[in-house]
């Protein structure tokens, strides 16, 4: 489970620059997550994922994140190998605001890098070099960190073996309040769109129809009962999901609504419009993504 609260490894208020060993290999689905904040002055500050902390020769920087206020305000990416950088990745979409404060979520993956910012995927970086050689954290800059802090939990068959879809399957026990399911998956590259539907195996009454579509940015929900869909609810507040990215999305189920949250970050409720929620015994899933897994508890 993605959880940004539970945190090991925590060094608080460390001095800049920030030179760290990480205590615990980087295997898939490790999290690093650093809260701070950006001062007026800041022009650049940056996070490098290192293979030790030599200066001279310099060590590689196997992911090199590098948020920059001068002229554009841009993130660049790059690799440090042998004391010569790769191209750079920039990204223009910038999340960082000088006076105010960040949370960077860096998790690693099977065969990339995904970050985020403030709950919002940010970018991936493909690998360069693999990961497992990192053990050195570098921060660096003009910049103010409050945390840092680790999750050593791995993803489950991370890019391993996924489940066929359409994938459907019975809950381990039916629907009620307290009750949570998890889908873990990846978001494909050209992806249009995809559902997570829970239903009703008996009267095939879907109570939750979930279904974020990517070129619209529109997270829809609706639910068909006594065969016919209701009115469809489409408002939140940041579109959680891209093409490429990995996902944690996790329905939990309160007295009145269902509660989703994607990648630790609260997204929507929706009121139950199904009201019998013992009924709800089944989950279906199909659409533009690779399943990695599917648990209901």
């Amino acid at each position: 489970m993605l959880s940004l609260n539970n945190l090991q490894n925590v060094t608080y208020n460390p001095i800049i620059p920030f030179v760290e060993t990480i205590p615990e290999q980087l295997v898939p689905g490790t999290l690093i997550v650093i809260r701070g904040h950006v001062p007026d002055d800041s022009d650049r500050f940056q996070v490098d994922l290192q293979c030790g902390s030599s200066v001279k020769p310099r060590a590689d920087v196997i992911f090199h994140f590098n948020p920059r206020f001068k002229r554009n305000n841009c993130i660049v990416c790059n690799t440090l190998k042998n004391e010569r950088w790769g191209w750079e990745e920039i990204t223009y979409d910038m999340p960082f605001k000088k006076e105010k404060s960040f949370e960077i979520v860096i998790m690693v993956l099977k065969e990339k890098f995904q970050v985020a910012v403030n709950g919002k995927h940010t970018l991936l970086y493909a690998h360069r070099m693999s990961p497992e050689k990192i053990d050195t954290l570098g921060i660096y800059g003009k910049v103010k960190i409050h945390s840092v802090g680790f999750s050593f939990s791995s993803v489950q068959n991370a890019g391993v073996s996924q489940l066929t879809l359409p994938f459907v399957a019975r809950l381990n026990s039916p629907m009620g309040a307290g009750r949570t399911v998890v889908v873990k998956g990846e978001v494909n590259r050209n992806a249009k769109g995809f559902n997570v539907d829970l239903l009703s195996g008996k009267s095939k009454d879907i109570a939750l129809h979930l279904n974020p579509r990517l070129n619209a940015k529109a997270f829809v929900r609706n639910s068909f009962i006594q065969e016919s869909w209701g009115e469809e609810e489409r408002n939140i507040t940041c579109f959680p999901f891209s093409p490429g990215m990995y996902f944690e999305m996790i329905i939990y189920c309160d007295v009145k609504e269902f509660k989703v949250a994607i990648n630790g970050v609260h997204s929507l409720e929706y009121r139950h419009r199904f009201k019998e929620l013992t009924n709800i015994d089944t989950v279906e899933i199909d659409g533009d993504i690779h399943l990695l897994e599917v648990r209901s508890w």
